[in-house]
């Protein structure tokens, strides 16, 4: 439970400013003026040419000031930083914002300056935020490091965006709105701190419930995705991402990269980190007014009361647009409410209570529907009618809604005659809107992050654990190809590839004559296809590359040579080696899909599900998805298409068999997870019915991969390590297995922790802890297995799994040293566990490169010390902390 390493951002003690500033208008003026007035701790400026700044004493260098400082602020001439940031390494400062401009948006010098700033950071281990950005807020501490005009109000909705001009927007509207916020980062250009570090600063930041993000790029996939998906677990993330319609221009080898552009990957990769996205910033402010009411939805079931029926239509089309449920009503709750409604009410949902509906009408309405089982959040409209009350009825739906754990939200139409309504429920704490359309949207987003919650717990392997593919023999396939200077693989090593990962294929022989064709037409059977085989031909029928139903020997004959003669027509600088003879599949009820594998710049590998056929491209019904994958995500991305409907019964045609065609999906997975070589693949089309699915054609795009030798270090979502789960039995024949943890483990590690007794939780968490909160929960099972690992022992008790021990390690930023922890359950503890999950834990740290494994422990942990000297760690004291022994071993 050691200190996160941005704290010194956030929770700082003193500060400095370099370019503190007196002249009106400036930086350097305005980020002063913002820190005296709030700041609670020290501030500092410094400033080579006045003695005096707003006030206050200014230094011109650090050795003038010599104070220990835990924050720079710099917002000097961009010339200048990279000096600042070496001269605040040799002070020991270790964080700094950096607000100047100039650097990589300069040009070819500003390019330079950046890189002297990163090589002075890296040399002292400083990290900064910026440059080029509006700062970092902390209300609670009356931090205002920026230029804005104004502070915020404490509260606890987190604002993290690379644009500074909507932070000063956001921050000015939610001023308005009486909305405050824990934490406003401006992430400017991220030359360092991106956003997955300060997601992973966030996630176990008590003071933050909720985040909003505006996002213009990303730098790391693996550690964005790693902060999101632990951020999301326990808080509501809401993202905002510019650029939805640049896709970049690439050669596209396959129908797959024709179809994905850069946004349909990001979106899904927001989707299976539990993130809400919006499309507009006012969604933005939608979304904070509804999560700053802290709801969480458990179902996604909508109940509407109005006392005007057009507005309910208006908010029933736009749950229809967004694909929100509306509640259907039990027959108790209608009898309910038939007892106190008039009749001529609508009898269904929207509940139309009618235009001289009182305070106490609302009050009964919105009661009996929150009551109801089947209702999971209630909207409740008000327009502004002779006979209306609109301050009578906000009390009392006030006082209805601060009482349920449901949420409700308010929409009161108009202005001059509601505004006093509308002050009643805000203050209130119920989400106020405008427009019908508005209040659906809100909720629609907590329904999307209920929704994406499922999405985020998938943590599938990379292999399933039976019936594994012959990874090895698809890899020599590709290396063969790659060796003869081929990026292209055949359309029989495609599908030798295919088969290696167990996926039925169609039957193919590659022929040079007429004669060869007919023979292997006769041995396979008539009708038959041929199809031209060129590594330079991507869409074989756009080049009239494809002859199909051939039934007769005189007809597979004149075929080859007109397929010939027509492809050479055609495309006359593409290689033909020959043509694939293949059997017509006869399935009459058979679907046409296309399942790919297409190559994201920033997420590496995707895979795509849709319908295919000739006229894929002008379909373009296609769905995306990161892998790994598991059956209910496969489930998912195919529920995403048009062509889904088509899947099950269908006039006379009986459905697919389902599970074949999940299979495939997951096989394709597979060889997203294990052929990092692999850039591209079609399989168009995938023929499925009701026996099965066979691939009838397959391409396989290959190139060489330039990330590390890491397992899985080309995929933005690690899986789930099955290659490191072993078993292990204790003198006394009690099996043991070790394994890494997953997101299932937080029960089983709540209970562990709940029954440590308090010595080992104090010698394991060095505080007083009863038990893990939701938030550590989360973070402990939630890891991002690139960067950390978590290797749990569990035994079997009464046919259920017990967890026994814990042993973890974090990667510090330096990515070369690592700090460790371990406890073991008071109760099997002296039987050689924590020896060997040790053992396993820094193998897996040198296989992943680390050096140095380091750790804290109570100096009184006689046992702790012990087995760590055992294993060769050196043990120290810690200056100025007798309770305390520093450990330290290297890895290599």
């Amino acid at each position: 439970m050691t200190q996160h390493f941005l704290s010194g951002f956030f929770e700082p003690k003193s500060v400095v400013v370099f370019g503190a500033s007196e002249r009106p208008g400036a930086v350097g003026m305005l980020v002063f003026q913002n820190m005296l007035e709030s700041f609670q701790g020290k501030v500092y400026a410094i400033n080579s040419k006045h003695s005096q700044i707003q006030g206050q004493p200014a230094f011109p260098n650090l050795d003038a000031l010599d104070e220990p400082v835990d924050l720079a602020v710099i917002a000097t001439p961009a010339a200048g930083v990279p000096g600042i940031i070496e001269q605040c390494g040799v002070h020991g400062i270790k964080n700094a914002i950096i607000l100047s401009a100039g650097f990589r948006e300069a040009g070819p010098q500003g390019v330079r300056l950046e890189r002297m700033l990163m090589e002075n950071a890296r040399r002292y281990n400083l990290r900064f935020i910026g440059p080029n950005c509006l700062g970092v807020m902390r209300p609670s501490v009356g931090l205002n490091a920026t230029f804005n005009k104004g502070s915020a109000r404490s509260g606890q909705l987190a604002l993290v965006s690379q644009s500074g001009a909507i932070c000063t927007a956001i921050l000015d509207w939610a001023a308005a709105q009486d909305i405050g916020f824990s934490t406003v980062v401006s992430m400017g250009i991220s030359a360092d701190a991106d956003f997955g570090e300060i997601l992973d600063y966030l996630v176990n930041d008590p003071k933050t419930s909720s985040i909003l993000l505006y996002i213009e790029g990303v730098h790391n996939a693996r550690s964005f995705m790693s902060g999101l998906r632990a951020a999301a677990r326990v808080k509501p993330v809401i993202a905002i991402k510019v650029g939805r319609h640049a896709t970049g221009s690439k050669a596209v080898m396959s129908h797959t990269g024709a179809l994905v552009g850069a946004d349909d990957v990001f979106d899904t990769a927001l989707s299976r980190a539990g993130v809400v996205r919006g499309t507009r910033i006012t969604n933005l402010f939608s979304a904070a007014t509804a999560l700053t009411a802290g709801f969480r939805l458990q179902g996604e079931r909508l109940a509407i009361i109005t006392n005007g029926g057009g507005p309910g239509v208006m908010a029933t089309d736009r749950a229809a647009d967004l694909n929100i449920p509306l509640a259907e009503l039990s027959t108790d709750v209608l009898a309910a409410l038939n007892q106190f409604l008039p009749t001529t009410w609508s009898h269904s949902n929207p509940l139309d209570i009618i235009g001289d509906a009182t305070p106490d009408r609302y009050a009964h309405a919105l009661e009996i529907c929150l009551k109801d089982d089947g209702v999971d959040g209630v909207m409740v409209i008000l327009t502004p009618q002779a006979m209306t009350d609109p301050t009578g009825v906000a009390e009392e739906v006030a006082r209805i809604a601060m009482a349920q754990k449901k949420p409700v939200f308010a929409c009161w139409m108009g202005h001059v005659q509601v505004e006093p309504g509308r002050e009643v429920l805000r203050n209130a704490g119920v989400p106020t809107y405008h427009t019908p359309e508005t209040v659906v949207e809100a909720f629609a987003f907590l329904v999307a992050h209920y929704r994406n919650q499922n999405m985020l717990l998938q943590t599938p392997g990379a292999i399933s654990r039976g019936d594994p593919p012959d990874a090895e023999g698809a890899r020599m396939i590709i290396e063969g190809a790659l060796s003869e200077g081929r990026t292209i693989l055949s359309e029989s090593e495609s599908k030798a590839v295919l088969g290696a990962f167990h996926i039925r294929t169609a039957q193919a022989v590659v022929v040079h004559t007429p004669t060869e064709a007919l023979v292997q037409a006769e041995i396979i059977g008539m009708p038959v296809a041929l199809k031209v085989n060129s590594p330079d031909i991507t869409h074989k029928s756009d080049v009239g590359g494809v002859r199909l139903g051939l039934s007769s020997a005189q007809a597979v004959r004149s075929a080859y040579l007109d397929l010939i003669e027509t492809v050479k027509r055609n495309r006359p600088d593409a290689r033909i080696e020959g043509l694939t003879v293949e059997p017509m599949l006869r399935r009459p009820n058979g679907r046409e899909i296309l399942v790919g594998i297409t190559r994201d710049d920033l997420f590496g590998p995707v895979v795509t599900f849709g319908a295919g056929g000739t006229a894929v491209e002008a379909l373009a019904d296609r769905a995306v998805t990161l892998p790994p994958l598991n059956k209910d995500l496969a489930r998912e991305v195919i529920g995403r298409t048009r062509i889904a409907k088509t899947l099950g019964k269908f006039r006379q045609i009986p459905p697919v068999h389902m599970e074949s065609l999940e299979k495939v999906l997951l096989r394709v997975s597979e060889i997203a997870c294990e052929l990092p070589l692999v850039k591209e693949l079609d399989i168009n089309p995938l023929i499925v019915d009701e026996t099965g699915a066979i691939a009838v054609d397959a391409r396989i795009v290959v190139g060489y991969h330039s990330g590390t030798m890491r397992p899985y270090d080309h995929m933005a979502i690690h899986p789930y390590p099955h290659y490191l789960v072993s078993h292990w039995q204790l003198p006394d024949g009690t099996d043991v297995t070790i394994r890494p943890i997953s997101p299932e483990d937080a029960k089983i590690g709540y209970t562990f922790v709940h029954n440590l007794s308090v010595r080992s939780k104090y010698f394991r968490f060095m505080q007083s802890l009863e038990d893990l909160t939701p938030a550590m929960l989360a973070r402990f099972t939630q890891i991002d297995y690139d960067r950390e690992m978590a290797l749990i022992a569990t035994v079997q008790q009464n046919g259920q799994e017990i967890e026994i021990g814990v042993t973890r390690y974090t990667t510090n930023p330096d990515g070369k040293t690592c700090e460790m922890a371990i406890v073991v359950a008071d109760d099997w503890q002296r039987r050689g566990i924590g020896h060997h999950l040790l053992e396993r834990l820094m193998s897996r740290a040198r296989d992943y490169g680390l050096e140095v494994m380091e750790g804290n422990v109570i100096a009184n942990n006689d046992d702790m010390l012990r087995m760590v000297e055992r294993h060769g760690f050196a043990i120290t004291e810690v200056p100025d902390d007798a309770l305390i022994r520093r450990i330290h071993k290297q890895l290599r």
